[in-house]
C-alpha cells in the first residue's frame, strides 16, 4: 500500500496543468475528452423552487437526494432552530417535486435504528432506497444534541420504513474498523455493483465500500489508494489555506462521493482542497487540487448518458470538470446564486439542487450547453 502511495504521488507531481494557477491534476485522458470540453453547461436561479408549507421552519438544509422520479429528498437539521421555533420545525426528511410542490415528509428518532443527532447526507438509491447519516461527535457540544458520535449509516423505504443500520452509535474503533463509520458525510450506491460507496468522512479518512443488501464489508482505502490512518479529532480541524503540491499523504474530511455509470469514483476531500478519481476498487487515477480558493465541499455529475461533467462545490461558485481529465472547463455563479453549498445533486434533466445549510435551498435550472470559452 505504501508503495502504491509514492508512485501515485509522482505521478501527480509530475502533471501540472498549465493555464491554471493554484491547480494541479495528473492522470490519462479519455478518447474524445477534448472534443466534449468544447461546451460547457448552462444554468439559471429558478426563485420559485421549492414552496415551503407555511406551516413549518427549516431547520439548517443539510444535503439533497434525487429518486427516480426526479422527486427531490432534502435532509435538515430540525434542531438548528431557535428554541422559539422549535414547535414549527419542519421533519428532518421533507420531499419536493421538480416544480417545488411539496409531496411528503418523514425522518427523527424511532423503533430499532439510532437516527443520527446531526443529520449530514441523505441518497435515494436506484432501487428507491434512502440512505440518512449524520456527522455528530461528543466534543462538538452543539445545543439539543446528546453527546455521542455518528458512527451509522440507515437505510429505509422511501416511506420511513427502517431497513437496515451500518455501524452503531459511538462504537467506532477508527479506520480499520469494518463493522463502524465514523461521522459518515455522504454514500451512494452504484448499480452496477449493489454497493454502497461511503464517504466516511468526519472522524475517519477513508471510503468504504459495504454490500447495499447484506451491509457487508467489502474494501476501503484512503487518499492516493493507500491505508487510511487514525487521526481523529473531534471537531475536526478546518483548513484555511492549502500549501502547493499534491497534498497530505491521508484525506481530511471526505465530505462527498459519487460513482459514474462506468464504476468512476469520485472522492471531495474538503479541506485540502481536493478531489481524487479512483476506480471502484480504489485504484487511484488523478486528482484536482484548487489550491487558491475553497473547493471539493460536494459532489454531482451531469445526467447526460457519458455524464461529461463533475460539479464540485467551491465558495462563492460550483466549478465544472470534465469528469475524465478533470480540467477546469467553466465555473457556475452569478446574481442571486448561493454560492458552491453544503452538498449538491443533479436530476435526470441536468438541473442542479443546493442544500446550503443556513442558507437555504436552491435549484440551478438546465439550460442547455454553450461554447466553451477559449
Amino acid at each position: 500500500m505504501r508503495l502504491e502511495f509514492l508512485v501515485s504521488t509522482v505521478l501527480v507531481a509530475a502533471v501540472i496543468t498549465t493555464g491554471c494557477a493554484g491547480q494541479q491534476s495528473g492522470g490519462t485522458t479519455a478518447p474524445g475528452a477534448a472534443k466534449r470540453a468544447q461546451v460547457v453547461p448552462v444554468f439559471e436561479v429558478d426563485p420559485s423552487w421549492p414552496k415551503m408549507p407555511p406551516q413549518w421552519k427549516l431547520g439548517d438544509a443539510s444535503s439533497i437526494g434525487i429518486d427516480a422520479q426526479d422527486n427531490v429528498w432534502v435532509l435538515s437539521r430540525p434542531r438548528t432552530l431557535k428554541p422559539g421555533e422549535s414547535a414549527q420545525a419542519a421533519p428532518a426528511i421533507l420531499v419536493f417535486d421538480a416544480a417545488g410542490n411539496f409531496l411528503r415528509s418523514w425522518g427523527g428518532p424511532g423503533s430499532g435504528f439510532e437516527w443520527p443527532e446531526r443529520e449530514h447526507g441523505i441518497h435515494v438509491d436506484y432501487k428507491g432506497y434512502v440512505w440518512v447519516g449524520g456527522n455528530n461527535c461528543p466534543a462538538r457540544n452543539l445545543p439539543g444534541l446528546k453527546a455521542i458520535g455518528d458512527d451509522q449509516l440507515l437505510k429505509f423505504t422511501t416511506d420511513g420504513k427502517f431497513v437496515m443500520q451500518i455501524g452503531r452509535s459511538s462504537q467506532s474503533k477508527g479506520n480499520a474498523d469494518t463493522l463502524n463509520l465514523r461521522q459518515p458525510a455522504d454514500a451512494w450506491v452504484h448499480s452496477g455493483t449493489n454497493e454502497v460507496f461511503v464517504a466516511d468522512g468526519y472522524g475517519n479518512h477513508r471510503v468504504v465500500v459495504f454490500d447495499a443488501d447484506t451491509g457487508k464489508f467489502k474494501r476501503m482505502w484512503g487518499a492516493f489508494g493507500s491505508q487510511p490512518l487514525d487521526d481523529y479529532a473531534c471537531p475536526p480541524p478546518s483548513l484555511k489555506a492549502v500549501p502547493d503540491g499534491p497534498g497530505p499523504e491521508q484525506f481530511s474530511i471526505v465530505h462527498a462521493i459519487r460513482v459514474a455509470y462506468d464504476g468512476t469514483v469520485y472522492v471531495a476531500d474538503r479541506e485540502n482542497r481536493r478531489v481524487q478519481m479512483f476506480t471502484r476498487d480504489g485504484k487511484f487515477l488523478t486528482q484536482r487540487v484548487r489550491h487558491n480558493a475553497p473547493f471539493a465541499r460536494n459532489l454531482a455529475l451531469s445526467a447526460d448518458a457519458e455524464q461529461q461533467f463533475l460539479y464540485v462545490g467551491g465558495g462563492v461558485d460550483i466549478v465544472v470538470l470534465d469528469r475524465w481529465t478533470l480540467e477546469i472547463v467553466d465555473l457556475i455563479g452569478g446574481p442571486g446564486f448561493l454560492g458552491g453549498g453544503h452538498q449538491i445533486a443533479t436530476d435526470s434533466k441536468g438541473n442542479i439542487y443546493v442544500a446550503a445549510t443556513t442558507r437555504g435551498l436552491q435549484k440551478l435550472a438546465f439550460k442547455g450547453l454553450k461554447p466553451a470559452a477559449k
